[in-house]
């Protein structure tokens, strides 16, 4: 094919994203596939997959697994050209049993997805406040779950600990034992007896608590401000803090306009109901999908406003009445709450704007 020839065809590029390398395939209008090759993982491996392509002809678009992840790096570059970024999931199963599985079948996969526009979507930006609101969150979450799991082992040490021991640490609460175990004097050099060890150990995940205590509190003297100042109006709202607006930021992305609707972000939250009918059953079943972080950020909201709001409070009284139980309102105010804070979530860049 001549360089002239090339440019008056449009192809649709397709990219299988491992941590090394990245496999390119493409194919012409009609589905054809025009080559496939593996290029690094790397700056320059990015600029020759791009210059790969284009030998083709004019990429209209280019189908990229794991944008989130090891194709991040690669999306970044292809979005920067100028090309249009879609993200793919994985073939199905189904797909997968009948064309078997290698890194070129994955990638004319990705490229014919991203040509037929199924099972596609916009992937996120990643250079962006939200992103940076993103790496925070993700060291502040690791060292909420490391604390709460050090102090579920200082509860199970007290547990087994020798009677002496236990009774002095048995009925604190958290925040006096923390600082009770921290300040434990065992004699190292009798570490061979129960005891001696029970008290090294507690001090050590004490002290190892409340180091983590440090760490999260020192990221949210990053994160509150910096939430507050990408959506100052979300932090506002009754109920949702600056970590519950935080996850539902990350969770909606720099470019959040790649969200269609309201009913897109609910789906995304997995509070939108899934329809389960067939025959004269007209029904819908609990959606198990989405981000669950952000699902949980709205049923934080929900727990909120269900203990402090009136007009939730009503609600409840009400749509109990009509027979749903805690769970199935709980479920529809999830629903609700997620159609009124993507309004804000939007409707943000155009207050800033003007």
């Amino acid at each position: 094919m001549t360089p002239q020839d090339a440019a008056f065809i449009e192809v649709t590029g397709g990219v299988d994203t491992h941590q090394d390398t990245h496999t390119a395939a493409v194919i012409d209008p009609i589905g054809r596939v025009l080559g496939t090759q593996q290029f690094p993982a790397t700056a320059a491996g990015y600029a020759a997959l791009l210059a790969w392509i284009r030998g083709f002809g004019r990429a209209s678009r280019i189908g990229v697994e794991g944008t989130g992840a090891y194709g991040a790096g690669l999306a970044r570059r292809l979005r920067s050209e100028g090309m249009q970024v879609i993200e793919v999931d994985r073939p199905n199963r189904k797909t997968r049993r009948f064309q078997g599985k290698s890194d070129p079948i994955d990638a004319i996969a990705a490229a014919k997805a991203a040509l037929a526009g199924e099972r596609t979507g916009i992937p996120k930006q990643r250079n962006g406040r939200v992103e940076a609101l993103r790496n925070l969150r993700v060291a502040r979450r690791s060292a909420v779950d490391q604390r709460a799991d050090t102090q579920r082992q200082i509860k199970t040490l007290i547990v087994t600990a020798p009677d002496e021991l236990r009774a002095q640490l048995r009925r604190l609460a958290v925040k006096q034992l923390i600082t009770t175990c921290a300040n434990l004097r065992p004699d190292r050099t009798d570490a061979t007896t129960p005891s001696t060890a029970a008290k090294i150990a507690l001090r050590s995940l004490a002290r190892r608590h409340q180091q983590l205590a440090v760490e999260v509190a020192d990221l949210d003297e990053l994160l509150e401000p910096l939430v507050a100042a990408i959506n100052p109006a979300l932090v506002a709202v009754n109920g949702v803090g600056a970590d519950t607006a935080g996850q539902l930021l990350v969770t909606a992305g720099e470019n959040h306009d790649r969200l269609t609707n309201e009913a897109a972000f609910a789906m995304l939250c997995g509070v939108a109901p899934i329809p389960a009918s067939s025959g004269k059953t007209n029904r819908h079943r609990l959606n198990r999908g989405g981000d669950r972080q952000a699902n949980k950020a709205l049923y934080r909201v929900v727990l909120c406003r269900l203990r402090w709001d009136l007009r939730t409070r009503a609600y409840m009284q009400r749509r109990t009445k009509d027979g749903l139980s805690k769970k199935e309102i709980i479920r529809c105010l999830k629903r609700y709450v997620a159609r009124e804070l993507y309004q804000i979530i939007t409707s943000n860049d155009l207050e800033l704007a003007t």
